[in-house]
Formats: C-alpha cells, sequence, structure tokens
C-alpha cells in the first residue's frame, strides 16, 4: 500500500491545495452563510485526515519541552521554564480565514469535521460520519489534554456566535467515548468498506478496517489516561487494546506532504542556524547509557553526533554550550527517521498499543503479559525505525532491559514507551499520570523554572483570550486536570 500511496501523491497533493482553497471559501465568515456553496466531501476528508497529522505536530512542538524531548538552545526559554506562552498557532481560532494557518489549527479542522458529518448525514456515508466521529474524538482528546476546558457545543455555529463558552473537560472526555463507539458501529456497517475516496484519505486510504483499529486505539489510550481515578478498568483497557492494531502496518500516520514533514523543516531550519529541534540532555542520556546503562540503537537514527564523536543534549533551561555552529550538542537530523522530508508524522502506533496494554496488564496483576507486550513494544518501535536484528536482539537481551516478568515495573514499561513515543504529545498526558520524576529516573524541573512544580496544563492562546476573554477560564500552569488529582 505504500508504493501505491507514493504513486499517487502528486495527485493528492493538488488535492489538497484544491481542498483547502475551496474550504476556507466554505467557512469565509464575510460571506453570506445563507449563499455559501456545499464543499466538496472528499475535499474535507482529504483536509481533516491531512491536518490532524499536523495538529498533532503542532501539539508535540509544544508538549516535547515538557517531556524533554526537545530543550531550547536559548536560555531560560518561555517554552522551557513553564512560563507562559502563546498556543494560537495550536488553536488557531474557530474562524480564522487565514489560509496559510488553515491547516494547523485543533478547531479548524474539527468544524471541518463537523461539516463532513453533517454532509454525509445528508448523503447516507456512513463511512464519512465515522471517520468524523473518530477524529472528531481524537481532537477533544488531545485539545482538553492540553488545555483543559474548551468550546464545543457552541463552537460550530459561524457567525451566530462569535463568542462560545467553554465546556468541561471531563464531560467532553465522555463525549468522545462515545464519538468513538459511534464511529465503530457506522464503519461496521454494510457498504461501508469501499464507500470512502482513498485518495482523499492520508490516514487510511480509505481502508474503514483500518479507522476501526484506529477508534480502538485511540479508546485504549484514552481509558488508560484514567489510571488515576475511580474509573480506570484494566479490563475495558485490554478489550479495547485487543481490538487494535496488530502490527506496524496498521499504524495511524501521514507520510505524504505538500512540501516536507514539518519536524524536516525544523531540522533544515536548525542546519541553516534558525536553531530549533535540539535534543534534551534527559532524552539523550535516557538513550545514550548514562541514565539506564544501555545504548538504545534509535539514538544513532534519530540525531546525529557532536563534533567529539558523542550524543550530548541540552539541558532544559540553561541553553546551548556554545555557539550553535559548532556541533556541541544533538538535534534533529536532516537525515534522522523523525526529520526526512517523507518521515512519518505518526498519530497512535502499535508500538503505543502493546505498552498500553503491557501497562493494563500490569495494573490488574498479569506480568506474564506485561512482560511479553513490553518486548513486543521495544520491539515493534525499533523494526519501523529500521533497527538491524542483530542490534534489537543486543538491547531486548540486554540486563537492564530483559529482566523478566518477575521484575517488571512500571517505570521500566514508561521507560521504554517514552523512546517509542517520541514527539508525540501522548508522552505528557503519561507524564502526568506517573507524577514526573517519581517514575522517570533522573527527570527534574528545568534550570530557572518559574514553578515550583512540574507544569500540569498549557496557557489558553492569546487570541482567544482577545476575542472571547469572557469565556476563558482562568488558570494556572500547575493546577492539575480532572485525569490528574
Amino acid at each position: 500500500m505504500k508504493n501505491r500511496i507514493q504513486n499517487i501523491s502528486i495527485a493528492i497533493s493538488l488535492l489538497v491545495l484544491t481542498t483547502l482553497s475551496s474550504c476556507k471559501k466554505y467557512l469565509d465568515i464575510n460571506q453570506n452563510p445563507n449563499a455559501a456553496e456545499e464543499p466538496p466531501i472528499n475535499g474535507l476528508l482529504a483536509n481533516t485526515t491531512y491536518s490532524t497529522a499536523y495538529n498533532v505536530f503542532g501539539a508535540s512542538n509544544i508538549t516535547s519541552y515538557y517531556t524533554q524531548y526537545l530543550a531550547s538552545p536559548n536560555p531560560a526559554s518561555d517554552v522551557d521554564i513553564y512560563n507562559t506562552i502563546n498556543t494560537s498557532d495550536a488553536w488557531t481560532g474557530i474562524y480564522d480565514d487565514d489560509l496559510s494557518k488553515y491547516r494547523y489549527g485543533f478547531f479548524n479542522i474539527m468544524t471541518d469535521l463537523y461539516e463532513m458529518k453533517k454532509f454525509a448525514a445528508q448523503k447516507g456515508l456512513n463511512a464519512y460520519i465515522g471517520v468524523s466521529d473518530i477524529l472528531m474524538a481524537l481532537h477533544l482528546s488531545m485539545a482538553t489534554n492540553l488545555w483543559g476546558d474548551i468550546p464545543y457545543i457552541e463552537a460550530f455555529l459561524g457567525v451566530e456566535n462569535l463568542t462560545p463558552k467553554f465546556d468541561d473537560a471531563h464531560a467532553l472526555f465522555d463525549t468522545a467515548l462515545i464519538l468513538l463507539d459511534a464511529g465503530i458501529n457506522l464503519l461496521q456497517q454494510a457498504g461501508t468498506q469501499g464507500q470512502l475516496n482513498a485518495s482523499s484519505d492520508f490516514i487510511h486510504a480509505g481502508n474503514a478496517q483500518a479507522w476501526i483499529k484506529t477508534a480502538h486505539a485511540i479508546k485504549a489510550r484514552m481509558l488508560n489516561q484514567l489510571s488515576k481515578t475511580t474509573g480506570y478498568n484494566s479490563d475495558a483497557v485490554l478489550s479495547a487494546v485487543d481490538s487494535a492494531y496488530t502490527s506496524n502496518a496498521d499504524d495511524a500516520q501521514v507520510s505524504i506532504f505538500e512540501v516536507r514533514n514539518p519536524w524536516a523543516q525544523v531540522a533544515i531550519n536548525n542546519a541553516g542556524l534558525d536553531l530549533d529541534g535540539w535534543l534534551s540532555s534527559y532524552f539523550v542520556n535516557a538513550t545514550n547509557g548514562i541514565t539506564y546503562g544501555v545504548i538504545d540503537p534509535r539514538l544513532p537514527l534519530i540525531t546525529d553526533t557532536t563534533r567529539d564523536g558523542k550524543y550530548r543534549g541540552t539541558p532544559n533551561g540553561k541553553g546551548r554550550a556554545g555557539t550553535g555552529t559548532e556541533k556541541e550538542e544533538c538535534y534533529l537530523s536532516v537525515t534522522g527517521w523523525y526529520s526526512t522530508d517523507n518521515s512519518p508524522l505518526q498519530i497512535i502506533t502499535y508500538a503505543e498499543c502493546e505498552f498500553i496494554r503491557a501497562e493494563a496488564a500490569f495494573r490488574k496483576g498479569d506480568k506474564l503479559t506485561a512482560y511479553a507486550a513490553y518486548l513486543a513494544g521495544i520491539k515493534a518501535s525499533m523494526q519501523k525505525l529500521g533497527v538491524a536484528d542483530a542490534a534489537i536482539t543486543l538491547y531486548t537481551t540486554h540486563p537492564a532491559v530483559a529482566v523478566g516478568a518477575d521484575n517488571i515495573t512500571l517505570a521500566l514499561i514508561l521507560k521504554e514507551k517514552y523512546v517509542a513515543c517520541f514527539l508525540n504529545p501522548v508522552t505528557w498526558d503519561d507524564m502526568r499520570r506517573f507524577d514526573y520524576d517519581k517514575t522517570y529516573k533522573g527527570f527534574t524541573l528545568p534550570l530557572n523554572a518559574v514553578l515550583s512544580t512540574f507544569i500540569r496544563r498549557t496557557s489558553y492562546p492569546v487570541d482567544e483570550i482577545s476575542t472571547n476573554g469572557k469565556n476563558v477560564p482562568d488558570i494556572q500552569l500547575s493546577d492539575r486536570l480532572w485525569w490528574d488529582q
């Protein structure tokens, strides 16, 4: 399927460009809504599937500093030290008609999902409704995990309400689970397989069964997020993950871009001395043998060595040691697995599902299943990145990794999940669930942190505060979300 997608990449790129223009025209609030043209439903499918991956990137471009995957090369950078930052690029605004930003905002895409569902219902296209429900659930989950309460019920009324109220994050979590079940049920109905336009679906190329697996994977992720609440149910998590992915081939990701993967652009910018994409010393030390006593073979596939042949990261909050031009620290490589032009933007993966299985089984007391899933997650991640079989065997048989079922711990499961989910915002959910330094070995507050505790949520965007300030909740970045109590 990968080759088939590559063969039609040029045609799909043209479709995206056409789609973005047509959807922008449809959603332009300066037009008479009674005269608006109906957007093409395949155009909405293309825009929403393509842009979902970009929204994962947009979220990760914030959370990767909180999880210390990345560090700013500048000392006391706001995103490093838990200062208030402007998250408008991720939020973007419900009615923003700036085409250059149109693809990269949660609520722009949620608006398109709302419209796709509406038009699909009119046409009796259950597969499109199902995909809309699944992607809406994913966006609700990601957005509430970033900000907490967000607009939803009043968010899609257009010019009728430019200042929507914010809905309770816990209630929206429940809504997302309902949407996932609805999406699964719709996609299981007769006639849905083959209904989706394959060239308009950037995630699963029109495969309804693949979408069902993805819905179960997202559901497993969300149910596992409840680990600090009385609503956690390991059996429910395991049931969901059993219906999800069975190999790397199932992963939800986007691999075709108008220009290049956005992480590749970060790497290119850095190579051109627009400094960005620097690896945190925490991540580097977790994989170069310093923290855990075993060298991870994925590290050379992510970054290059420094000029003295070592792997060295940048401490969060401290900034770079040298000038930034002498290759004294590590950063995303232009040839790295995550940051080449055609590297996939991963949404949710088989490897993550195996670590979810490992955690849920461990909590149930089934250490044999937990250990097997832990090893399966490591192998899946390494195989996907192209690690040689011999190197995988060497790593998974190392005493620091091959601890046996009797000695498996949540800390070990989370340590491996941390590496396998590199640059995915789900890691910030995990770190909050596991209280950072209580589970992640060697994890500390960034230098010059403005908070005395680890960050628990991100700030609401400046754009939303300026246009809808009366409804924006008053929060502190140390305030815990409902599932993080």
